[in-house]
């Protein structure tokens, strides 16, 4: 996927953020990189943060302060808390979290050291797996924020708003098992997954699209969706279903 035309949402705040960790940490830092929303299409400047990852020898208490110091500094600026992680926690966490880290590999910058991220080997049976723990996770979601909105639309709204980002990932990992290219923007990996499974991802597109202050339309709310999203997740879970049998 082609990231570069998107770099220019890297803030120089970012930047300034990335040298203060490098030049001042107290740990040696092994590597930083920028994943998610920055380098795609979906990114809102004034609006999204830029998500990082860095990568150090030892994640230690002392540590933890100085990124305290810098996230009171540059969180007003957009710049995200970023993780943390070592080297042996991504090496041994593959088979945890494959799902998250095959959109790390797919969608990442590296900014210092070494790129930790370009080839990782994502194992199809975890992977599998955790689509199906994902997604079977996300219909309990729905059944409890209907239930806990107590009939108030705001609360719904703002759930549903929250829980579309969860679905892109999810979505990209099906379409990596399937052998399918993966794509930046959450409205075309919704396409492509319409394309590939045949599942109307109509609504989560939708609701992509409602969620973005620059294309919502304010007197449409996101609980008159609530009906059709949790029908495509229904859905969603059948094929995932299939795929693990």
């Amino acid at each position: 996927m082609e990231i570069k035309q998107y770099t220019k949402n890297i803030s120089s705040h970012f930047e300034e953020f990335s040298e203060a960790i490098k030049s001042d940490s107290p740990v040696n830092v092994h590597s930083i990189h920028v994943v998610g929303s920055a380098l795609t299409p979906d990114f809102i400047p004034g609006h999204s943060d830029v998500n990082s990852i860095v990568v150090v020898d030892e994640v230690t208490l002392e540590f933890l302060d100085f990124i305290v110091r810098l996230g009171k500094k540059y969180s007003q600026h957009g710049v995200a808390a970023p993780l943390l992680m070592t080297p042996g926690y991504i090496e041994s966490s593959l088979d945890v979290f494959p799902i998250e880290f095959l959109n790390f590999s797919a969608i990442h910058l590296t900014m210092f050291g070494p790129d930790l991220f370009r080839d990782l080997s994502i194992d199809r049976t975890h992977l599998l797996l955790q689509c199906e723990r994902e997604v079977k996770s996300k219909l309990l979601w729905l059944h409890q924020g209907y239930i806990e909105s107590l009939d108030d639309e705001k609360l719904l709204d703002v759930w549903l708003s929250n829980s579309i980002t969860g679905y892109i990932p999810l979505f990209r990992a099906i379409l990596f098992l399937g052998g399918q290219k993966l794509m930046l923007s959450a409205q075309d990996t919704a396409a492509a997954i319409e394309k590939f499974i045949g599942l109307d991802t109509g609504i989560f597109k939708k609701i992509v699209q409602l969620k973005n202050p620059e294309t919502a339309e304010d007197d449409e709310q996101l609980c008159d969706c609530f009906a059709d999203y949790y029908h495509a997740t229904q859905e969603l879970t059948k094929y995932v279903e299939k795929l693990a049998d």
